[in-house]
């Protein structure tokens, strides 16, 4: 197990810590830095530290998951790698810099957010076209876009045609058709039913594989995260901070999925994850028990 306090993974030379005070390691080898971030919303005495301090950085290629309770964080961490807002303090770096919200990473949200007017590889191709490819490549990508996520022949139907499970993949099919170095997932398949879920998580573990694109993922499921995973990373509860960072050695390549949640190691990786999640979703500080005889806002029972 990693210390939250040196929250970053091996370099991939020479080694790194989170502040970046040791190793030689090039800053253009980090996809993603996240230097003592803090972000607040609000104002005053209504403002609310969502998350922070943090630090974090993600080498190229990694998958990345993001997991912890409700409300620590996950999601903003999220936004504030795509650029879609800025923390209070400290920076945030994609690929050596700041991020631009809608440029240098694909984007896959909880809902497909799909255009309903336009047939399904329509929609892939309109992601196509603001990425400025040419009418005479765009036809042959999307049917091979749409096949990475295992559809085959729906291109011509409308989104309101297949059911939620392929929506999901045609978002997915168009976050990978822009050739964006990061892949950026906020819970993607948490409204799916459960064997359509283990069915796409497969199909992002393949994918991943094959296209090695460095990947952000956010997830309230220990089982997913230790699944899609490379490293993993557990958040405390509001504000967020790292309560666990830790490599998942399991085999990325050519192998089943039900053999990889068969074998022990896999287990025990989902065992230590979700032990470290519940402790991390506990109150930091829990209010002292009242002295006796100290009233409690409990009535008493009449003597």
């Amino acid at each position: 197990m990693r210390s939250p306090d040196r929250a970053g993974p091996s370099a991939p030379t020479t080694g790194n810590d989170v502040t970046g005070t040791t190793g030689t390691t090039d800053a253009a080898a980090w996809a993603v830095e996240i230097d003592d971030v803090t972000h607040v919303y609000g104002h005053g005495a209504a403002a609310v530290t969502a998350v922070g301090p943090v630090s974090l950085r993600v080498p190229a290629g990694e998958f990345l998951v993001l997991v912890g309770a409700s409300g620590c964080g996950k999601s903003t961490l999220l936004r504030l790698i795509a650029g879609f807002e800025e923390p209070a303090a400290g920076t945030v770096r994609t690929a050596g810099s700041p991020p631009r919200p809608g440029r240098g990473a694909g984007l896959v949200f909880q809902q497909p957010r799909l255009f309903p007017w336009r047939t399904v590889g329509g929609n892939v191709d309109l992601a196509l076209r603001y990425a400025g490819v040419p009418p005479e490549e765009r036809g042959a990508r999307v049917p091979q876009l749409l096949a990475n996520v295992g559809l085959h022949d729906v291109a011509r139907r409308r989104v309101w045609q297949i059911s939620g499970g392929q929506q999901q993949r045609v978002a997915i099919a168009r976050a990978l058709a822009v050739e964006n170095p990061l892949l950026l997932l906020d819970e993607p398949f948490a409204a799916l039913d459960a064997l359509t879920r283990e069915r796409l998580q497969e199909d992002l573990r393949r994918v991943s594989a094959a296209t090695g694109r460095t990947s952000v993922f956010v997830t309230h499921s220990v089982d997913e995260a230790v699944f899609l995973g490379s490293r993993v990373v557990v958040l405390t509860e509001r504000p967020g901070r790292i309560a666990l960072d830790l490599p998942i050695p399991l085999p990325r390549g050519d192998v089943e999925p039900e053999e990889l949640r068969a074998r022990p190691e896999y287990a025990a990786l989902r065992a230590e994850i979700g032990h470290a999640v519940r402790a991390a979703a506990r109150p930091r500080h829990r209010p002292a028990a009242p002295p006796p005889g100290r009233a409690t806002g409990l009535t008493a029972p009449p003597a």
